[in-house]
């Protein structure tokens, strides 16, 4: 028997993963041009770039986040903690992780029957 976290992506739990990864390399990308702002003070031109880039890729997170929880019926919590995974750094990743292992990346349950036929 395949397990859920085996099930191929549905495509729009394949965006999601895909959004989820590149927002924590984003969140990445700007602690360390913090690091290099701030602590040897070299630049502030990594902030710039990653400053933008992460916070174009925030929204486009909490967008694909809202439209995956509801194509694929996520509960509602399941859609706050994967909204709320954005804030700290790098926990967009622990988040797929776990909803790819509960089945949650895949087809409804109903659609996937329809498949199946």
């Amino acid at each position: 028997m395949v397990g859920p976290d085996r099930l191929p992506l549905s495509p729009m739990g394949r965006v999601f993963a895909i959004a989820a990864v590149i927002e924590a390399f984003t969140w990445a990308g700007l602690l360390v041009g913090m690091y290099i702002k701030y602590v040897p003070e070299t630049t502030d031109r990594v902030v710039s770039v990653f400053g933008a880039l992460h916070g174009g890729m925030f929204l486009i997170y909490i967008v694909v986040t809202l439209v995956a929880g509801i194509a694929l019926r996520w509960r509602w919590r399941e859609i706050l903690l994967a909204l709320l995974a954005s804030i700290p750094p790098l926990v967009t990743i622990l988040v797929e992780v776990w909803l790819r292992r509960r089945g949650k990346l895949t087809a409804p349950a109903d659609r996937l029957e329809l498949i199946s036929v």
